[in-house]
């Protein structure tokens, strides 16, 4: 039963990707292709945290740590740069 729902939320993640890669190629401002970049990094990680609960592997909680804080700081980078290009 909790495999299921776990693959059941992999399913929703995926077509919430698709949305937000969706909306990172159609969007008509800057800012909504940082939104969207910054809506499929946190579904990338919450891919990985469900990788790691399927599996059983630990190693891959800290991969996912790790493009957390790099995702973040990326995200940052492109506002800071919007901000001052505005």
């Amino acid at each position: 039963m909790v495999d299921m729902l776990i693959y059941l939320a992999a399913a929703l993640a995926g077509i919430a990707f698709l949305m937000a890669l969706y909306r990172f190629v159609k969007g008509p401002l800057a800012y909504d292709r940082v939104i969207a970049f910054d809506v499929m990094t946190i579904i990338t990680i919450t891919c990985i945290i469900m990788t790691a609960m399927i599996t059983g592997r630990g190693i891959y909680l800290d991969v996912a740590l790790v493009y957390a804080l790099l995702s973040f700081m990326g995200v940052i980078v492109i506002a800071r740069y919007l901000e001052r290009s505005s």
